[in-house]
């Protein structure tokens, strides 16, 4: 009878212990949206239309890769340089 009794008391207090604890509802919606965000979509929808590409015009270069006699590319330029004077006007009245 000593052995029941704690264990009475135990099973007494257990629902009342579960409902002091807190019930976050968004608990682990960060973890989820993180993998969602980094899944990749595997049927993607693009905008616009994809580049086409033709055999008849890669095959050249792609021998020119193999025989090591690649066309060098032609520099453009990324930045233009504005020029202009101006006056600092900095002087004492």
């Amino acid at each position: 009878m000593n052995i029941n009794r704690p264990l009475l008391l135990m099973a007494a207090l257990l629902p009342g212990l579960a409902a002091c604890t807190p019930i976050d509802v968004g608990f682990g919606d960060s973890t989820r949206l993180n993998a969602e965000v980094q899944t990749i979509d595997p049927a993607p929808v693009y905008d616009e239309a994809l580049a086409s590409a033709s055999g008849d015009k890669m095959a050249p270069a792609v021998e020119r890769y193999r025989t090591d006699k690649v066309k060098q590319p032609k520099g453009i330029r990324t930045t233009r340089s504005i020029s202009g004077s101006g006056s600092g006007g900095g002087g004492t009245n």
